[in-house]
């Protein structure tokens, strides 16, 4: 059977709004767009085609998702630069390129289509596979490494705090006397293990039983949370005047993080009490969506991966102590 092309592959998440939200900042001649997950290029070949005069730079962590990518985006080759690395690694690249300041950003966080959709990465809980899900193929650890080497509180935990997994301890002891017998391997075994920990009443309402456990691994594996926590500061400090940055997350533990991020940037780092803000002073960040905005009903219908989407944005309104 034929691989089918990338752009058959991959339906863009919110596609128009997150590019209606960057597009504003990359119309002059010169301008730089990063787009941090690049995937399998979809937002990025939109952001090509609509803004001809921005330079792309496609960061991941995927081997495989930038040979695609690349395959895709061939059209446009000179105005384009892929790199082979994890966000959190954006002020290295962007000073290895010798770039001072980037005019948008674009986060799509999470797993991507092609990982879901690639049995043999482990990702899916539907599929027997290896439990592998690591997002950098050449990355050590992997989901099958945690799971027969992390204590059971350790594997509690992460259950607990990345997969907001009510029965995290009642897994995490089961996962443990399980691989005294055979260590784990495929991704078949832990589901029907983690469908057998929770009580029935509880598998009636919230999807598959086992999403939450696998989501935490993947966090787990791919140091999600500590990777966005040091990507989304840096990724603000790099930003130009008027330069935007837009966050796509798909679970409640990205998006805190992404509202805390750019929430502070709003607010004046002076005691509320001061009369007046000194000059360098002010909100360096304006925010270009209220709240958290969710994709329609219709884009639901036709790409269901996007039903958890919530998309933030803000523009960067000071530097260098300057108001705009």
């Amino acid at each position: 059977m034929t691989e089918p092309m990338p752009s058959q592959r991959h339906v863009p998440v919110m596609l128009d709004r997150v590019v209606a939200l960057l597009e504003p900042s990359l119309q002059e001649a010169g301008s730089v767009f990063v787009d941090a997950t690049l995937g399998l290029g979809g937002h990025s070949e939109a952001f090509l085609q609509r803004c001809p005069q921005a330079r792309l730079i496609g960061l991941d962590r995927d081997p495989a998702a930038l040979r695609l990518a690349g395959e895709r985006l061939a059209p446009y080759a000179d105005r384009t630069t892929f790199v082979h690395a994890v966000y959190d690694e954006l002020p290295r690249v962007l000073d290895d390129l010798g770039v001072p300041a980037i005019d948008g950003i674009l986060f799509d966080l999470g797993v991507s289509s092609m990982q879901l959709d690639e049995a043999d990465r482990g990702f899916a809980y539907a599929q027997d596979a290896p439990l592998d899900m690591r997002m950098d193929s050449t990355a050590p650890t992997t989901a099958a490494d945690i799971l027969n080497t992390y204590s059971a509180a350790d594997l509690a935990r992460i259950l607990f705090q990345y997969g907001e997994e009510k029965f995290s301890r009642k897994i995490a002891d089961r996962i443990v006397r399980a691989r005294e017998a055979e260590p784990f391997t495929n991704s078949a075994r832990l589901s029907e293990l983690v469908r057998d920990a929770i009580p029935q009443a509880a598998r009636r309402t919230g999807g598959h039983p086992a999403k939450r456990t696998f989501q935490a691994l993947r966090i787990e594996v791919n140091g999600e949370l500590d990777v966005l926590r040091r990507a989304l500061p840096a990724a603000v400090a790099a930003l130009a005047l008027h330069g935007r940055i837009v966050v796509m997350s798909y679970h409640s533990l990205e998006d805190r993080i992404t509202k805390q991020t750019l929430a502070a940037g709003t607010r004046s780092d002076v005691p509320d009490d001061l009369p007046v803000i000194p000059a360098g002073h002010e909100p360096y960040l304006k925010l270009l969506t209220r709240g958290a905005e969710r994709p329609t009903d219709d884009e639901v219908a036709q790409n269901p991966r996007a039903a958890s989407a919530r998309v933030r944005a803000a523009t960067r309104v000071r530097a260098k102590g300057l108001v705009a």
